[in-house]
């Protein structure tokens, strides 16, 4: 009959085996995502001009959740075949501006 050290040795390495194949599949789940975004990437880069090709890469160094958004949607249009030629830098700006939501101010007056 097992003692009592046994059962929990024995949950304790089958609770280990559990968290050691959650962390695989994750870590596959990641790097599938990452390859997709890749992938959307390549395509949409080909689209862009240099200014354009500049400011994304500085969205992407400053907002990357920005600028993975950016790229869906691009990538989308293109996919569509909303886009005819190169992406402008000024095009690029007004699609961002648009992904912006606008910010409220508030006025605190003292009564």
């Amino acid at each position: 009959m097992p003692t009592l050290d046994d059962v929990r040795k024995k949950k304790f390495e089958e609770l280990v085996r559990l968290q050691q194949q959650k962390g695989s599949q994750q870590s596959d789940e990641q790097s599938q995502i990452q390859q997709q975004i890749e992938q959307m990437e390549s395509v949409v880069k080909k689209f862009f001009t240099k200014d354009a090709l500049e400011r994304y890469g500085n969205l992407k160094a400053a907002h990357q959740e920005k600028s993975i958004q950016l790229l869906v949607v691009l990538f989308q249009a293109i996919q569509k075949g909303q886009v005819q030629g190169k992406i402008e830098d000024d095009l690029l700006k007004k699609i961002l501006q648009q992904m912006t939501p606008e910010k409220k101010d508030f006025k605190i007056s003292r009564v």
